[in-house]
């Protein structure tokens, strides 16, 4: 070992000891993490064994792989897939481009006072818990007395069931979600924007420039970087989508649109209690994910340089 070596490691440990508070404060969420992130890894062998709850994780047999190719030899696994493809695509390119776009619309708006007000209309829905938001949606959306079919009504229109309509029920899920999102998901973007010095902007309006190619040439090269991150780590979740507001708007005539591998998971984990074939189901929707994040992050890095790792 040289001595720089050995200098730099003495060099690390004495920071260490002089800001033993400050490891002190992160020593909780060091341990939260390890307690619920990484001792339970230990169970991803659930997914490779016939578990039994009287038995125990080392006690159950060993099946190998046949929980997996049970999941790839059924019926189901490729409409479960495409819909959650679908859906987590759908989601993504629906509410990306509307948060930067509600970032920069934000961050262009002169008056200051106006600006807050809009600013806390469209974060508001963001601190609606998902089951409030779902009652919302089917209360608003209801053939009976939902709002939205009482004006069709009143127009001469037919009553529409919304929830039971294949074709609609992606488009509510998502741009309900949109509306919902879009204020949280801007903070990061507005914040990203207060960084830019006001000078470029100076500069460009004496040369001319319009508020749309201030907008094209100085905001959105400064946003790049952001937007590349966040990116990365929303392919890093392509196939996660969310549980629990698929769950509650989910009923049995939208099933072949809204049925994804959370929900599938749930059904055999909870319903039918077969955890191991719902645990290589989960493991192999996680797998794909890290597959997912590690690619487009090699890809993002030659392309622009802007990695997360």
């Amino acid at each position: 070992m040289t001595a720089e070596v050995v200098k730099r490691k003495k060099g690390f440990l004495e920071r260490m000891r002089g800001n033993w508070d400050l490891l002190l404060f992160c020593l909780p969420g060091m341990i939260f993490t390890v307690i619920y992130h990484y001792i339970p890894i230990y169970g991803v062998q659930i997914a490779f064994r016939n578990y039994k709850a009287h038995m125990g994780i080392f006690g159950s047999a060993w099946v190998g792989l046949k929980n997996f190719t049970r999941f790839f030899n059924g019926a189901d696994w490729l409409i479960l897939v495409r819909n959650t493809l679908i859906l987590s695509a759908y989601s993504l390119a629906a509410g990306f481009p509307v948060a930067v776009i509600l970032a920069l619309m934000l961050n262009s708006f002169r008056f200051k006072r106006y600006r807050k007000v809009i600013q806390a209309v469209t974060y508001a829905p963001n601190f609606i818990s998902t089951v409030v938001m779902c009652g919302m949606l089917i209360l608003f959306l209801s053939p009976r007395v939902g709002v939205v079919n009482n004006v069709i009504r009143a127009l001469g229109g037919d009553t529409i069931n919304f929830m039971s309509e294949i074709s609609m029920w992606r488009h509510i899920y998502v741009w309900s979600g949109v509306w919902q999102g879009m204020g949280w998901s801007s903070v990061i973007y507005f914040a990203a924007l207060a960084g830019v010095s006001p000078e470029y902007h100076e500069a460009a309006i004496v040369d001319g420039a319009t508020k749309f190619q201030r907008v094209l040439h100085i905001d959105l090269p400064f946003l790049a970087p952001t937007m590349t991150m966040l990116l990365i780590m929303n392919m890093g979740s392509i196939l996660s989508v969310g549980f629990e507001k698929v769950y509650a708007l989910q009923n049995d005539l939208n099933l072949p649109v809204s049925d994804i591998i959370a929900t599938y998971t749930y059904r055999y984990g909870i319903i039918k209690s077969d955890i191991s074939y719902s645990s290589a189901v989960g493991l192999m929707n996680s797998l794909v994910n890290s597959v997912m994040l590690v690619t487009v992050n090699y890809i993002t890095g030659k392309l622009s340089d802007n990695a997360l790792f």
